[in-house]
């Protein structure tokens, strides 16, 4: 049977007060077939569910052979369907939300419905995509919690976003526990947090920005500071090379000197990066789980972590923070002169004028 003739038959079988397949069906006078028998043991007379005819006295049913018939093959046919589909979609993994309707290998499951409180795969969804009772029912992503998605105290679904109290509840409590509080749909509140997170994500993003500037501008810091190191430590070598072997255990000090302080330089600015770099990796990381939570269709999730991802993480202020590289200016001079003092030499290289830059 293929799926449209299947679709049209399980159409014509289905019994208006069960929604179900016709389990033996029965005709009344005015010719409307249904799963009636019981319905009519506890309703307290006799009508038709469909025309509503009225019966002053119950009228003998009798089931139909052939709708019986038809019916049971139809079942058979869908049976074998429903194997044969079975077999080519996927069992549910560990983590996927499983089909509550599946016996033996449990599928994984397309759709959850709030009303039914139940998880379905392809072929179990049917009846929600094609009755039309089932087709007014909730349907979400597949959730496992379920029950998560109710409210506890009176077992309704969660609906309405109480914006005094700042928290999801069902009708009844927005008549009971909450009816001086103000409300919207939970899905208005829902677009209006989304809003929210997408104008605190541009903010993060700013901050990294700011952040990756601010890195930026250290490491040219450090490059002056660097070039400066260089160029004075080849103007100590080209001044003390020039003297006695005496005067090299003053080189060496002076390099150190130099070095020292740069060293100094470029630890502190290492320290500031590595900060910089850690808030950048934290807020690329609230940046991603806000982005995640934007882009969720689950209102409740999201209104209830909307509140922890909302802030920034707490960052320093960076506005003021910079290296200032270490002034060498005269150490040379100052060297030569102790050392000149020392050996009773002077090096008339090393007395010029001093330039604001420290080159010689």
């Amino acid at each position: 049977m293929s799926a449209a003739s299947c679709l049209l038959s399980e159409a014509q079988f289905l019994c208006s007060i069960c929604l179900d397949v016709f389990t033996d069906p029965v005709s009344t006078p005015c010719g409307h077939n249904f799963c009636i028998s019981q319905h009519w043991d506890i309703s307290e007379r006799c009508q038709c569910p469909l025309c509503k005819k009225v019966f002053e006295t119950r009228p003998e049913l009798h089931i139909k052979t052939l709708i019986s018939e038809m019916v049971s093959q139809f079942r058979r046919e869908a049976q074998q369907k429903v194997s044969s589909s079975s077999s080519e979609q996927q069992a549910a993994k560990p983590g996927e939300v499983p089909c509550d309707i599946c016996t033996g290998t449990k599928l994984k499951a397309l759709k959850s419905c709030l009303v039914c409180l139940a998880s379905y795969c392809h072929t179990h969804l049917e009846p929600h995509l094609t009755a039309s009772r089932l087709k007014r029912h909730q349907l979400i992503d597949p959730e496992e919690n379920l029950e998560s998605r109710m409210c506890m105290k009176h077992n309704k679904p969660l609906e309405l976003f109480c914006k005094t109290d700042q928290t999801c509840v069902c009708m009844l409590c927005s008549v009971i526990d909450h009816k001086t509080h103000e409300f919207v749909p939970m899905r208005e509140e829902y677009e209006g947090k989304k809003a929210e997170l997408r104008k605190t994500e541009g903010e993060i993003q700013q901050m990294i920005q700011k952040r990756r500037l601010k890195i930026q501008e250290i490491k040219e810091s450090v490059k002056t500071s660097k070039d400066a190191a260089d160029r004075e430590k080849a103007e100590g070598v080209q001044v003390f090379t020039a003297l006695k072997e005496s005067v090299d255990r003053r080189l060496n000090e002076l390099i150190k000197e130099i070095e020292d302080k740069q060293e100094t330089t470029e630890k502190q600015a290492e320290g500031f990066i590595k900060d910089l770099e850690q808030e950048i990796s934290e807020l690329m990381k609230r940046s991603s789980e806000v982005e995640q939570l934007s882009r969720s269709k689950d209102h409740l999730h999201l209104l209830q972590s909307f509140s922890s991802l909302k802030a920034a993480p707490t960052t320093k202020d960076w506005t003021e923070v910079s290296i200032h590289p270490p002034s060498y200016e005269g150490t040379v001079v100052r060297a030569v002169d102790q050392e000149g003092e020392k050996g009773e030499w002077k090096s008339t290289s090393c007395h010029r004028p001093e330039t604001g830059d420290g080159s010689m």
